[in-house]
C-alpha cells in the first residue's frame, strides 16, 4: 500500500537543514519525497501529521536489549539519590520473596550519594535470608550479601581471580563488593532463564525503546542467558511479527564459534548477525577500566585486564577465520592499546570494519593508529553527564585532553554511532543527543564538562541517525529521509533543532514508524 505522510517538516539529514514537505512509503521504503502538492494524489493512504517534526529512526548504537527488559522488571535501584533512599527501595522490595529465590536489584551507582556509601555484605544481611545480587550501574560490579558469598563460596581465604577483585576489609573478609570476574562467580549461580522470561523481558524492552523513539539498536545479548538459543529465538520470534525493530547482534565470544558451526537462523531483516564481541577492561565507576598510569585517587590501581594478551589474541584470530570482524569494550587507553596492537596484527577483513565500544580515554599516539584502521566507533554521550565530576578525581586533569572526545573524534573524520549502553544509561535517544550538545545533565547549569568537545544540534542527531547506521554498514538504507531507503521514522512533536536546548528531553514522540508502519502512537 502507497501512504503519504505529510503536513509535517521531514529534515532528510543529507545536508544540514535540509527538509522536505511530504513523503510515500510503499513495501517498507521511501518510494517519493518532495512538496505535497507534487505528491497528492499518487498514493492510497493519506497521514496527515499535524505539524509534527520528522526525523530517520533514530538507532541506539549500544545497549543490552534484553538487559534493559530485566531493568524494567526488576528493582531499579539507578533513581536512588541517597545511601538512605536505595536503603528504603531495597527493605521495601521483594517482601514475600521465597528465602531460595535470589533478590535482585539493578542500577544502584554510589556517586549519586552525598556520603558515596556503598553497603556492606551485613547492612545487607539485614534486609534479606535470601540470596541478594545488587549490580552496579556499569554491570562491572555487583554488591551481594553473605548467602550469596556462601553459595559461591567465597571467603577469607578465596583468592582474586585473575580478571577480577574480591573486595576486602581491615580484617581481609570480603565486604560483599565484587568486581568483574569475582561477580561472574555470583552471576553463574543464577537459575537459567527460561525462554518465556527472556521473552517477557524482550516485548517489555522494546515497547518502551518504540516509545522514545527508538526504530532499532545494536545489542549484546548472547552468552548472558544460558544457551543461546533461548535468547535468540526470544528475538527471532518477537520481532518482525506485531514488533518491527530492528536488531544488529553482536555475537558474544563464548557462543560465537558455535552460533557459527551449528547454523544458528536469524530473521533477517529484523534480527542481523554482526561482528564477535568482547571485552578488554572493566569501567571507571568501578575503577577497572585499564589505564597506562595509574588512578589519580588510587597509586595502586592501573584497573583490571578480564583477558590475557595470549585470550585477546586468541579471540581475534577465531573471529578472523571466519572472516568476521570483531567489536571490542574499551574504555581505558591500555584496553585501546591492547585492541590495537593486535588488530593490526590480524587486519580485519577486506570490506568490514571493527567496532571500538566507548573508547573513552584515548591519547595522541592511539588516535594516529585508529586513523589508519578500518575500525567504527560506539559512543556514549550520556557517560559525560553521569561520569563528571567524580571521573576528574579518578583520571586527573592532565589525562583529559583526549577524554569523551566526541567532537574531535567526528573532526578525525571517524564513523560515530551514538548509543546509551542500556540498562547502564537510559536509553532514550533525546537524552543522549541533550548530553552531547550540552555535557551535562539537562538538571544542571554550567558550560558543561570539557565543553569544546560539544557537538552541534545535527552533529548530534547524526550519532543518532546515519551515524549509528553507518556503523553497521547501513548507510545506504537507513538513517537518512531518502528515496530508496527503509520508511523508519521517529516523529516529535517539537523541533529538536529550534527548542530551546534544556527543553529537547522533554519533547513528546509522536509517533515511530518501522519500514513504514506506526509501531508506537502517544496515547490520545
Amino acid at each position: 500500500m502507497k501512504t503519504l505522510w505529510h503536513n509535517a517538516v521531514f529534515y532528510t539529514l543529507q545536508r544540514e537543514g535540509q527538509t522536505v514537505d511530504a513523503l510515500i512509503t510503499e513495501n517498507g521504503k521511501i518510494t517519493a519525497s518532495g512538496s505535497y502538492e507534487q505528491l497528492k494524489g499518487q498514493a492510497t493512504q493519506d497521514i496527515n501529521l499535524q505539524g509534527a517534526f520528522v526525523y530517520p529512526g533514530f538507532i541506539d548504537n549500544h545497549m543490552h536489549i534484553i538487559g534493559q527488559g530485566e531493568k524494567l522488571l526488576r528493582l531499579d535501584l539507578s533513581r536512588a539519590t541517597s545511601s538512605a533512599d536505595m536503603m528504603d527501595q531495597l527493605m521495601h522490595a521483594y517482601k514475600d520473596l521465597p528465602e531460595d529465590e535470589w533478590f535482585i536489584g539493578e542500577g544502584w551507582d554510589e556517586n549519586n550519594f552525598s556520603d558515596k556509601k556503598i553497603f556492606n555484605r551485613y547492612e545487607l544481611d539485614t534486609i534479606t535470608k535470601s540470596p541478594m545480587l545488587l549490580k552496579r550501574t556499569c554491570w562491572h560490579a555487583a554488591l551481594v550479601n553473605s548467602k550469596a558469598l556462601e553459595l559461591a563460596g567465597i571467603t577469607k581465604a578465596t583468592p582474586d581471580p585473575d580478571d577480577g577483585v574480591i573486595e576486602r576489609d581491615e580484617h581481609g573478609e570480603p565486604t560483599g563488593l565484587l568486581k568483574e570476574g569475582a561477580m561472574h562467580r555470583i552471576l553463574q549461580l543464577l537459575p537459567e532463564p527460561t525462554e518465556g522470561y527472556i521473552t517477557k523481558a524482550l516485548e517489555t524492552s522494546v515497547d518502551h525503546l518504540l516509545s522514545v523513539g527508538l526504530t532499532g539498536v545494536v545489542t549484546d545479548d548472547l552468552g548472558y542467558y544460558g544457551n543461546y538459543q533461548t535468547p535468540l529465538q526470544a528475538l527471532n520470534n518477537v520481532l518482525g511479527g506485531k514488533r518491527k525493530f530492528r536488531t544488529h547482534l553482536l555475537r558474544h565470544f563464548s557462543v560465537f564459534q558455535q552460533l557459527i558451526k551449528e547454523h544458528a537462523s536469524y530473521n533477517e531483516p529484523w534480527v542481523e548477525p554482526g561482528e564477535m564481541k568482547f571485552f578488554i577492561d572493566g569501567a571507571f565507576g568501578g575503577s577497572t577500566a585499564l589505564l597506562s598510569q595509574p588512578y589519580s585517587d588510587d597509586a595502586r590501581n592501573v584497573g583490571t585486564a578480564v583477558l590475557t594478551d595470549k585470550e585477546l589474541e586468541n579471540y581475534v584470530e577465531l573471529a578472523r577465520c571466519y572472516e568476521e570482524a570483531v567489536a571490542i569494550h574499551v574504555i581505558g587507553d591500555l584496553a585501546t592499546e591492547k585492541a590495537l596492537d593486535v588488530i593490526e596484527k590480524h587486519p580485519v577483513p577486506e570490506g568490514k570494519k571493527d567496532r571500538f565500544i566507548h573508547v573513552i580515554l584515548l591519547r595522541e599516539d592511539l588516535v594516529e593508529r585508529m586513523e589508519k584502521l578500518p575500525i567504527v566507533l560506539d559512543i556514549q554521550p550520556a557517560f559525560v553527564s553521569s561520569d563528571f565530576p567524580w571521573v576528574q578525581e579518578r583520571l586527573g586533569n592532565d589525562r583529559l585532553e583526549w577524554a569523551y572526545a566526541w567532537k574531535r573524534l567526528l573532526d578525525k573524520g571517524f564513523i560515530c554511532g551514538g548509543g546509551s549502553d542500556a540498562p547502564i544509561e537510559d536509553p532514550n535517544p533525546l537524552l543522549g543527543i541533550h548530553a552531547a550538545i550540552t555535557r551535562r545533565s539537562p538538571m544542571e547549569q554550567h558550560e558543561g564538562y570539557l565543553p569544546e568537545e560539544k557537538l552541534n544540534r545535527y552533529e548530534a542527531v547524526q550519532l543518532f541517525t546515519s551515524g549509528a547506521a553507518a556503523t553497521i554498514g547501513k548507510e545506504h538504507v537507513r538513517g537518512c529521509l531518502e528515496v530508496g531507503f527503509d520508511a523508519d521514522f521517529t516523529i516529535l512533536a517539537e523541533d529538536i533543532f529550534s527548542v530551546a536546548v534544556d527543553h529537547i528531553p522533554e519533547i513528546t514522540v509522536e509517533k515511530t514508524v518501522v519500514a513504514g508502519e506506526v509501531m508506537y502512537e502517544v496515547p490520545a
